[in-house]
């Protein structure tokens, strides 16, 4: 498994080759935001955040394009203690990656993360999602990867998580953070699925992947360079997983 399937052609294109036909306009999906340069600005702040509290151990569920990205950003987070590729949003019948691919099954492709929240809150979470892991502007797609499988969503476990995300989409918009209105949406956890092992730690594994270095790499640049103090050096991964 090398390439996502709704862009074959990142098989054959070099890193450098597709960035230049890229630039020669000789691409035709939406790239605008996908240039490391754009990458490395810290959101504000959320005005409303969780309060500190006596759990160690809390969850939060993104969608926001690959989740080869999304896991490969979080596992790179201090506090967070594991971060899982998976699917969200649909039944448990069609939690494979063919059949999400097809985006007909309601799933996101999706990160659960588990973090302890004494270490980073889940306002903070959001802020590292919004500022580093994707473009929360394009509505059902990232970069090369469109359909609604890609789409951008915040999975709520708790009523709390759901009022605090979307008063922090609010707060985003209301300060034109971007020239775009944000189309991440939140919803409601309604069952997670692990995702297939090779899935699992990818960008750790296969950082000479074209698209991983093309896509997935300047997130984690980013994060190092915009976050500091919740950079993790050594990753988290996910226990178990071989390179397949």
């Amino acid at each position: 498994m090398a390439t996502k399937h709704s862009h074959p052609w990142i098989a054959v294109l070099s890193g450098a080759a597709l960035l230049a036909a890229l630039a020669a306009g000789g691409l035709s999906f939406h790239f605008t935001h996908a240039r490391a340069a754009e990458l490395d600005r810290a959101v504000p702040p959320p005005a409303l955040d969780q309060s500190a509290g006596a759990s160690a151990r809390e969850t939060l569920i993104l969608a926001g394009g690959c989740f080869w990205g999304i896991q490969g950003v979080f596992q790179h987070v201090r506090g967070v203690e594991q971060a899982v590729s998976g699917y969200d949003g649909g039944g448990a019948s069609t939690a494979q990656y063919e059949t999400v691919s097809t985006g007909t099954t309601g799933h996101a492709e999706s990160v659960r993360i588990t973090y302890d929240p004494r270490v980073i809150s889940y306002g903070q979470l959001l802020r590292i999602y919004f500022s580093v892991a994707t473009d929360p502007t394009q509505l059902n797609q990232q970069y090369p990867d469109s359909g609604p499988q890609y789409r951008g969503e915040i999975f709520a476990t708790t009523p709390d998580q759901d009022k605090i995300a979307r008063a922090y989409i609010a707060q985003l918009n209301e300060a034109k953070v971007w020239s775009e209105p944000i189309a991440t949406i939140v919803g409601r956890d309604t069952g997670f699925y692990v995702a297939e092992g090779y899935h699992q730690n990818y960008l750790t594994l296969h950082p000479d992947s074209d698209y991983i270095a093309t896509f997935d790499l300047p997130k984690v640049t980013a994060l190092q360079k915009t976050f500091p103090a919740e950079f993790l050096a050594q990753p988290v991964l996910v226990p178990d997983v071989k390179d397949q």
